[in-house]
């Protein structure tokens, strides 16, 4: 299918993408090119002179023509000059606002949180889909905007926008909603946040690669067109109905998206995370298996017909699917490997599918190369990889085994081994039982995901016959779920290993590819597998029983304290619900942290919280301390003993003044109804106040309750009168915006002052100085 200067010309291309993320990327993989050119002619001027001398007693033998299977050294000149020109090439694709995108018009220093209200008028160009927070989101390309003068919703002089905009609406507001429709929505507009703590979600990243720059929280819509316009949408739509009629929910979603890909349906958040968790997230995306099951039904009806109607039948078939997936790159890399597989039959020729997989991602890659940190892309195309050079050798080493089971256990392995590095670099955690779960899953996979094609074809023909076949899916779809959930709460089913670094994930794929590639490797696997395993958890092991650091999260109101001193953890506060599983967890789940040594709980908030309990599902909390905790029948406090039980976790109700020590740590209580909460850490004397007056400050601090500390944690309110009267040296609030006057006032004083809601997460080492880390996180970035 590609000749090996083909395949060298494509990797050329694929490493120029990826060497943007290091300085000087284009340069390095120039000098590369010239490298592999020099190494290459010496190696081709020795095979010529050996080959010179073999023929030299016998004319009549042909001479061998080497440069069909030797790159030419100019092979490797043009694929370091390609990938000179890939760096330059992303540079130039990666999105920017223009001069009347609609982010443009944000106002300096809005927040999601301003009442600054606006009319967005444009087109509808996705179908509604529901949020972690019960809101409707959809993407709307605005054309107008306007702003609202007064509160009877007046609007000013309208302006002509563009751009793409994040929009959430209360779920009433995006009910029948559908794309392609012009309304009007009332909202806020806002600029996305990047990611404020280690481990967190980065939506103006996640924004920014859907070359979106802006967000709005709408308030109201307006429908100012009723007409349906034809689109891809309304068949997904039928398709979804149809099979969700009869299976219901969860399975009718479920399979739907088995069929469809996850992004073209709805999935409910709790049967994806579930998924994700267990290692399975790949089975709700539809990719490689769909589109070899639809050309192999295709082929298999057509086998008595010409090889140019199975070519248009199958070129169709895949056409349709790419259209009712929504173009998704998982699924636009297995219709080109698709594609090459019907030209190879036209033509009777053999496709390498290395060779076609590499060609549809450099093609992909070519007509978007953001897709090169496409996560999901990059899972597609690593998980194809291992099924097509790593299958076959392990399939030979199992050999003892059953042909069927061989190949069982051979297809989620070679995957797993692809795909695992890029998983410990985002997530940092291993499922444990991916392996077990996969080889357990997939005859009900298959069986679900043909009943669900099947059942798909039906219900474009009548909705009715649909929904009775994908009934039949119902036992099938329930036992998947069952067996998922099964082994999503047996013990250890994730392990937290930590984020692994750049050189640690290069390292790694380099070790697979040498036992790719050198038969000397191929030998020696079980030597290179012991290396990776080193590379990941010497560091890890390092990092563990030698790290004493303080973290304090952006988390809003509540000041979210997490201590790491040489292998135990605690944890000072939970935040308001969802905090524990969009900011805590992943947090931890970054550090490799698989248990939380102490939990103290102060109830800055004055209400209950999940938050607790939220890591009580996820985590084990071996000490659990609450002061001025609720009555002992409440619901909160039950609750959390009995998660507690689960891992053999105490419990105890501390008074106020009572001091707890953990580790290197002694914190104690000053103040319940304020609250006030003294650290004492190593040397450092901490002090984390909640909101309190001007008043209450001067009388706490005759009175000698407050001692001075090194270090202040305090509500914004309070952060000036604070500052006064104990003159830290370090002080942190939560706000994002602070008076001008007032911090000019502050910035006079020897205190140096970081706001969370502005630097994101403060992290400290005894070794150290105070560290912001979205200032941290920008100087890495500029640096590359």
């Amino acid at each position: 299918m590609i000749q090996t200067s083909g395949v060298i010309i494509c990797l050329g291309y694929i490493f120029g993408l990826l060497f943007t993320a290091v300085p000087w990327g284009g340069v390095w993989i120039l000098v590369l090119g010239i490298v592999g050119a020099i190494l290459f002619r010496r190696r081709t001027t020795s095979r010529q002179l050996a080959q010179k001398s073999e023929n030299a007693g016998s004319k009549n033998k042909a001479v061998p023509n080497i440069w069909q299977t030797t790159p030419h050294p100019r092979i490797w000149l043009a694929a370091g000059l390609v990938g000179l020109l890939a760096t330059l090439y992303l540079q130039w694709r990666v999105p920017q606002p223009g001069a009347k995108d609609i982010s443009q018009f944000v106002p300096p220093g809005n927040s999601s949180n301003q009442e600054q209200l606006v009319i967005v008028r444009g087109e509808v160009a996705s179908n509604p889909r529901l949020t972690r927070s019960q809101r409707g989101q959809f993407w709307l390309e605005a054309t107008q905007l306007d702003e609202v003068k007064n509160q009877k919703g007046s609007a000013g002089v309208p302006k002509g926008v563009t751009g793409k905009l994040y929009v959430t609406v209360p779920i009433l507001q995006a009910t029948g909603l559908y794309p392609s429709q012009q309304i009007a929505v009332t909202g806020i507009l806002y600029k996305p946040k990047a990611a404020s703590n280690p481990g967190g979600f980065d939506f103006q990243k996640f924004l920014k690669q859907e070359g979106t720059f802006a967000g709005l929280i709408g308030r109201q819509i307006n429908v100012l067109d009723q007409e349906r316009k034809w689109g891809w949408w309304q068949i997904r739509e039928r398709i979804v109905r149809s099979q969700v009629r009869w299976l219901g929910v969860p399975e009718g979603p479920l399979v739907s998206a088995m069929v469809l890909g996850s992004k073209a349906v709805d999935l409910p958040y709790d049967i994806r995370d579930l998924f994700v968790q267990a290692g399975l997230a790949h089975a709700l995306a539809a990719s490689g298996f769909q589109t070899s099951l639809i050309l192999s039904v295709i082929l298999q009806l057509t086998r008595r017909a010409k090889k140019a109607t199975q070519f248009t039948l199958g070129f169709l078939a895949l056409i349709i699917f790419l259209s009712l997936t929504g173009f998704q790159p998982a699924v636009l890399r297995a219709v080109i490997m698709g594609f090459a597989a019907l030209v190879g039959l036209l033509l009777k020729r053999k496709v390498k599918q290395f060779g076609s997989l590499l060609l549809a991602a450099t093609l992909l890659l070519v007509f978007n190369p953001l897709w090169i940190w496409d996560l999901g892309f990059q899972l597609s195309f690593l998980a194809t990889l291992g099924l097509v050079v790593t299958v076959p050798p392990l399939v030979n080493r199992l050999a003892w085994l059953p042909p069927a089971i061989a190949v069982l256990i051979a297809v989620p392995l070679a995957a797993t081994i692809w795909t695992l590095p890029v998983q410990l670099f985002v997530f940092g955690v291993v499922p444990s039982y991916s392996l077990l779960l996969n080889v357990a899953s997939t005859p009900l996979i298959s069986i679900i995901s043909i009943g669900g094609i099947i059942s798909a074809i039906a219900a474009l023909i009548w909705t009715e016959a649909g929904s009775f076949l994908a009934g039949v899916l119902h036992y099938p779809t329930d036992w998947l779920i069952k067996l998922v959930d099964f082994f999503s709460k047996l013990p250890g089913n994730s392990v937290a290993v930590g984020s692994i670094s750049s050189w640690q994930l290069l390292v790694i794929y380099l070790l697979i590819i040498l036992v790719w590639l050198v038969p000397w490797w191929q030998q020696r696997w079980w030597f290179a597998n012991v290396i990776a395993i080193g590379l990941v958890f010497i560091p890890l092991w390092h990092s563990t029983n030698t790290l004493f650091r303080i973290t304090v999260l952006e988390s809003g109101t509540e000041p979210i304290v997490i201590v790491q001193d040489r292998g135990t953890v605690t944890v000072i506060n939970s935040g308001d619900e969802g905090t524990g599983r969009f900011t805590i967890l992943p947090f931890l789940q970054q550090q490799g942290v698989n248990q939380i040594n102490w939990a103290i709980a102060t109830d800055f908030q004055g209400n209950e919280s999940n938050a607790w309990l939220e890591l009580l599902q996820r985590l084990p909390i071996k000490n659990f301390y609450e002061y001025s905790p609720k009555p002992e029948n409440s619901i909160a406090i039950q609750a959390i003993q009995q998660e507690l039980q689960k891992y053999q976790g105490s419990y105890q109700a501390l008074a106020v003044g009572q001091g707890v020590k953990t580790g290197s740590i002694v914190a104690k209580l000053i103040n319940d109804q304020l609250p006030i909460l003294q650290l004492q850490i190593l040397d450092q004397n901490w002090l984390l106040v909640g909101n309190i007056k001007s008043k209450e400050v001067q009388q706490l601090v005759k009175s000698g309750s407050l001692p001075r500390p090194q270090v202040l944690w305090c509500a914004p309110q309070s952060l000036k009168d604070l500052v006064i009267a104990l003159q830290p040296q370090v002080a942190i609030a939560s706000s994002a915006n602070f008076d001008p006057k007032a911090l000019s006032e502050l910035n006079k004083s020897q205190t140096k002052l970081f706001f969370t809601g502005r630097d994101g997460a403060i992290q400290w080492t005894p070794n150290g100085q105070f560290e912001a880390f979205i200032e941290a996180t920008e100087n890495k970035s500029s640096m590359l």
